[in-house]
């Protein structure tokens, strides 16, 4: 089954190049919003599976209405589309729940594999876009102490793959292993770190010097 996916962005032609893409890929966009509140309203009316969420708008921001939607059981989710004009905005997505990370200069096939991915709840943060938040983020001296999350070597082994931005195939590639027993351990990563999904992951690896 195709997503259902909601456009917010304060400017009315990226949200209609995003649709024409989209729709020209059989994907439905189900709802658009110009700001964070409108974001808000429309996400509890038409329920989307995805929906690419802008930073910067009038009034409520993106990081907001990020959070309050997360608010609600099944949430979707929320992929970010940013410029980088402002990356401590991005960590403080990260922090409300964003799923990912898209550049709003991405192409076609960049957007309509971001989407499907959130759908997949496989989201991933571009390699480019982890490297940006983590340097500007990251402590540069000794990693922060952390609580031992309980994983195994296998699960420590998978975790620093997800904080390379690998996806599933290519971890199981890399370590010789089935894709459905990588499933299996990325499923126990999440559960023992606390982690709400792999971008969590990625930002807890990179925090805690398992990168």
């Amino acid at each position: 089954m195709s997503p259902r996916v909601m456009l917010v962005d304060d400017h009315a032609t990226m949200r209609m190049g995003f649709r024409m893409i989209l729709q020209a890929s059989g994907i439905e966009v189900v709802g658009e919003a110009g700001t964070g509140a409108e974001a808000v309203a429309v996400a509890r009316e038409v329920s989307p599976d995805v929906i690419l969420m802008d930073v910067q708008m009038p009034g409520m921001d993106g990081i907001e209405a990020t959070a309050r939607i997360l608010e609600h059981d099944r949430a979707p989710k929320i992929v970010i589309v940013t410029t980088f004009d402002r990356d401590d905005y991005l960590f403080a997505a990260l922090d409300a729940g964003a799923s990912g990370f898209l550049l709003k200069n991405a192409g076609p096939e960049e957007l309509v594999a971001a989407v499907r991915v959130a759908a997949a709840g496989d989201a991933l943060l571009a390699p480019e876009v982890t490297r940006r938040v983590i340097e500007r983020h990251a402590p540069s001296a000794a990693a922060p102490q952390a609580p031992d999350p309980g994983l195994t070597e296998r699960e420590r082994e998978v975790l620093r793959l997800l904080a390379d931005a690998l996806s599933n195939a290519e971890i199981a590639q890399r370590l010789f292993i089935g894709e459905a027993t990588v499933k299996t351990h990325v499923s126990n990563v999440l559960q023992k770190l606390g982690a709400r999904d792999r971008v969590a992951a990625v930002v807890y690896a990179h925090r805690h010097g398992f990168a």
